[in-house]
């Protein structure tokens, strides 16, 4: 059994099971997540949507947060002597398929069986007084000037 979905704009052919890139959606690792607009089924009985089916559904896990590969943007006016270079790393979620629901009914629950635990604030160690710093009585170095340009000495010419 197979559904093609919609998200982010692009549509995704989608089976149990399967580890899916899409564009971001929000969530952290672990949770999961619903996508509702299904556009085709296919199987056993296939179905086309018009343009989606109502009531089926595929439910997914988000595995982790990522970014795509750097894309270098290049820009160039010829004899200008104008150049530009920059990168771009697109945001996407890793998803895996982990139930395709035809009909209206909600996709099992998957137990939470790896609980985060939030990180333990951190105690502060006490600061310890710092003493003064002396005021030292040398004087600060004076900023030293540029050295003046020597004229280039003339060329003799000679005479023949």
């Amino acid at each position: 059994m197979f559904a093609v979905i919609k998200t982010g704009g692009k549509q995704y052919r989608v089976a149990k099971g399967d580890l899916v890139a899409v564009e971001k959606l929000e969530g952290n690792a672990g949770d999961a997540v619903q996508l509702s607009d299904v556009m085709a089924l296919g199987g056993d009985k296939p179905q086309v949507g018009a343009p989606l089916i109502s009531g089926a559904a595929v439910a997914a896990e988000i595995v982790a947060q990522t970014k795509t590969d750097k894309v270098i943007v290049f820009k160039k006016k010829r004899r200008q002597n104008y150049r530009r270079t920059q990168g771009h790393r697109q945001q996407q979620t890793l998803l895996r398929v982990t139930d395709i629901i035809t009909s209206g009914a909600k996709a099992a629950e998957k137990p939470a069986t790896a609980a985060k635990k939030a990180p333990a604030p951190k105690a502060e160690a006490p600061k310890e007084a710092k003493p003064a710093a002396a005021k030292s009585t040398a004087k600060p170095a004076a900023a030293k000037k540029p050295a003046a340009k020597k004229a280039a000495p003339a060329k003799k010419t000679t005479k023949e």
